[in-house]
C-alpha cells in the first residue's frame, strides 16, 4: 500500500485571513517503508508572511519571492499524492490550506476519505496526553534536534517515525536523559543478571532431597 506523509508551512494561521501555503513536503511510503520518492517545494504565496508565521518557519518574503507559485507546482503535487493514503498531523489545518489553494485555481479539493490524521490516532491512543509532533517525538525517543524551526520536509521525516510507532503500538524507548528511566533501566539490568545466574545445590541439599524421595515415594525411579 502506498502512502504519503505530508506537511505544509503557511503565511499565517487561517485561510480566513487570505493566508497561503509557502512550503509543501511529501515523503512516499510503501508498507510504512520510505520509497526514496520525495516531493518538496517552496512556494511564492504572492502576499507577505505574517510576523507570527515567520517566527515559526523563518521564510521571509525575500526568500519566497523567486519561488514558483502554487498553480505552477500543482499538477506535480497532485500526481505525487494520487491514489495514495495521505498521512498528516493535525490534518484539518493543512487540508484547509490545500483546499483553499486548489479552489483558487478551480481544482477539486482533496478527498477526505484518503486522509489519516496522526493527531487523532495519538489522541485515541494517549487520551489526555500532549500529542503535538514534538511531544510524540519525546514519547518515542525520536531525535528532533534538527527541528529548530518548522520545515515541511524535516517534519515529514519526523512524522514518518511517529506514524510507524503509532501503527505498531511500540512502547516508548528509554530516554537516558530522564533520571527515572535511567533508574528503571539499572533495576531491569540487575533483575536480568540475577535471573540468569545458575545456582547449584550443595551436597547436603542433594542428600536431603534423596532422603525425601525415599521416605515419601513408594516406588522411586530417581535414586
Amino acid at each position: 500500500m502506498l502512502e504519503v506523509i505530508l506537511d505544509t508551512e503557511t503565511t499565517g494561521l487561517s485561510t480566513q485571513g487570505n493566508h497561503r501555503i509557502v512550503e509543501i513536503g511529501c515523503i512516499e511510503l510503501e508498507n510504512q517503508i520510505p520509497t526514496s520518492k520525495i516531493f518538496h517545494e517552496y512556494i511564492n504565496p504572492q502576499r507577505s508572511v505574517s510576523e507570527e508565521a515567520y517566527k515559526v518557519h523563518g521564510y521571509s518574503d525575500e526568500f519566497l519571492s523567486d519561488k514558483k507559485t502554487f498553480s505552477e507546482i500543482c499538477e506535480d503535487f497532485l500526481n505525487f499524492i494520487k491514489n495514495k493514503k495521505i498521512i498528516i498531523h493535525n490534518a484539518p489545518f493543512d487540508l484547509s490550506f490545500l483546499d483553499y489553494e486548489l479552489k483558487r485555481i478551480n481544482k477539486k479539493g482533496i478527498e477526505k476519505k484518503n486522509i489519516i490524521d496522526t493527531l487523532e490516532v495519538a489522541r485515541q491512543k494517549y487520551p489526555g496526553a500532549q500529542n503535538s509532533l514534538d511531544a510524540l517525538c519525546r514519547r518515542f525517543n525520536i531525535d528532533n534536534s534538527k527541528r529548530e524551526k518548522h520545515n515541511a520536509l524535516i517534519d515529514c521525516h519526523l512524522l514518518k517515525e511517529v506514524y510507524v510507532n503509532l501503527l505498531d503500538q511500540k512502547e516508548p524507548k528509554l530516554n537516558f536523559n530522564n533520571k527515572e528511566d535511567s533508574i528503571n533501566n539499572v533495576n531491569l539490568k540487575q533483575e536480568t543478571e540475577h535471573s540468569n545466574k545458575i545456582i547449584f545445590p550443595s551436597e547436603e541439599e542433594i542428600q536431603l532431597h534423596k532422603k525425601f524421595i525415599k521416605e515419601n515415594l513408594k516406588k522411586n525411579y530417581f535414586s
